[in-house]
């Protein structure tokens, strides 16, 4: 008998504590490493906690999954303001093929690993969208940036805020690193065809190969923009020294003049 599944997926902060949340739970996880916490709670109910601020839910209502977050908070690691949230179905028909419609999957298998494989592909598109929305804001700051440039010929930024910005942009670069990996496949998938060819097939669905190259063309945009932000402030650093030094010599020059001139008189 077919039976259908929701898959809701909260980006709730930057980094869960994931040491804390499994104390906090008392419960033994299905399955846990130092980045993730995957919890088998009844044949309906499952919770998948991940390091970068994602938790997935499956069978628990709106008010059992508000009431998840909130419990959770302490845990959390630079909140955002709103959670960000995602939803997938999916359809377990048994006996027919695994098959990709608009925002669901029908599949003939369904047990704890179909389930974590489900969970783990939207979890990833959520912080991919996530990673999406924060180069955007910072695209559009190089853009105001590259604007005033070509309007004024200068950058009116103090070097300290130009500094933070670059922080910015860095820790962002390197927050996709640790936490995009699409290309490694979870280990449960190595020795099951049946799950390899799922997350593969959740992966394309949810084009999280073509997204991730969104996100590395807004990446090398952003640093080629700020390759050049920070020639001109190395050269706007170099013109002061220089003129300092001029400077300091002047004022030698006129001591030594001035020397000079009390000394004939």
């Amino acid at each position: 008998m077919p039976k259908t599944i929701r898959l809701t997926a909260f980006l709730a902060c930057n980094q869960f504590d994931i040491k804390s949340i499994k104390s906090f739970l008392e419960l033994k996880p299905s399955h846990d490493s130092s980045t993730e916490l995957f919890y088998k709670f009844s044949e309906d109910k499952f919770q998948y906690y991940f390091n970068y601020g994602v938790v997935v839910f499956v069978g628990f209502t709106e008010e059992e999954m508000k009431y998840g977050l909130k419990t959770i908070s302490p845990f959390q690691k630079t909140p955002l303001a709103t959670a960000l949230r995602d939803e997938f179905t999916l359809q377990f028909e048994p006996g027919n093929e695994t098959a990709f419609e608009f925002e669901q999957l029908v599949t003939g298998r369904l047990d704890d690993k179909v389930m974590r494989i489900a969970m783990f592909n939207l979890a990833q598109s959520l912080a991919i969208d996530h990673h999406l929305i924060v180069l955007e804001n910072l695209l559009a700051e190089v853009k105001r940036f590259a604007n005033e440039l070509e309007q004024t010929g200068n950058l009116s930024i103090s070097r300290k805020n130009m500094m933070r910005f670059l922080g910015r942009a860095l820790n962002t670069q390197n927050d996709i690193a640790e936490n995009i990996y699409i290309f490694d496949a979870p280990d449960l998938v190595w020795d099951d065809e049946f799950l390899d060819k799922l997350h593969a097939g959740l992966n394309k669905h949810f084009d999280l190969r073509i997204r991730f190259s969104e996100l590395e063309y807004t990446l090398r945009i952003i640093d080629d923009n700020l390759t050049v932000f920070r020639e001109i402030y190395n050269q706007r650093e170099s013109s002061r020294l220089e003129w300092i030094i001029i400077i300091l010599i002047l004022f030698e020059v006129f001591d030594l003049i001035i020397s000079k001139l009390l000394h004939w008189f």
